[in-house]
């Protein structure tokens, strides 16, 4: 394990016990692993913003019987192959279908392939979780 440093913050009652409730509603053990925890998030933002190689998922929704849409989801797929690292199609039901598309990469090119399926008629939801390689994390 790594050297662990302790520092001392300073915090409003009404803001710590509501911290408190917070991260004992997220299950967490202690506030260290929570701060942690955020301080992480911060980190995976900066990578995006500074366009660091970036990992994630994008996930979308959409009616297979729409006419050419699958045609039209694969297409964009091919376009953006270099950041496409795995895919999985998965039935809901009789109409719905869900898409999870594995990315790494440019997070601009990760931004343009998101707007890319939003912007595809009949698609009806797109979101796109943005992680981190890890590369860059503790």
């Amino acid at each position: 394990m790594t050297d662990l440093v302790r520092f001392g913050i300073s915090l409003e009652k009404e803001l710590s016990d509501k911290f408190d409730r917070l991260i004992r509603g997220k299950r967490y053990t202690n506030r260290s692993e929570a701060i942690r925890n955020l301080i992480r998030e911060e980190l995976v933002k900066k990578e995006w913003l500074e366009d660091k190689e970036v990992a994630g998922a994008i996930t979308l929704i959409y009616d297979h019987h729409k006419r050419e849409l699958i045609g039209k989801i694969v297409d964009i797929q091919h376009d953006f192959q270099n950041i496409i690292i795995s895919t999985q199609h998965i039935h809901l039901d009789h109409h719905n279908c869900l898409e999870l598309i594995a990315i790494k990469g440019n997070p601009k090119e990760v931004q343009k392939l998101t707007d890319t399926l939003k912007s595809a008629r009949g698609v009806k939801h797109v979101s796109l979780s943005m992680s981190s390689t890890g590369k860059e994390l503790i």
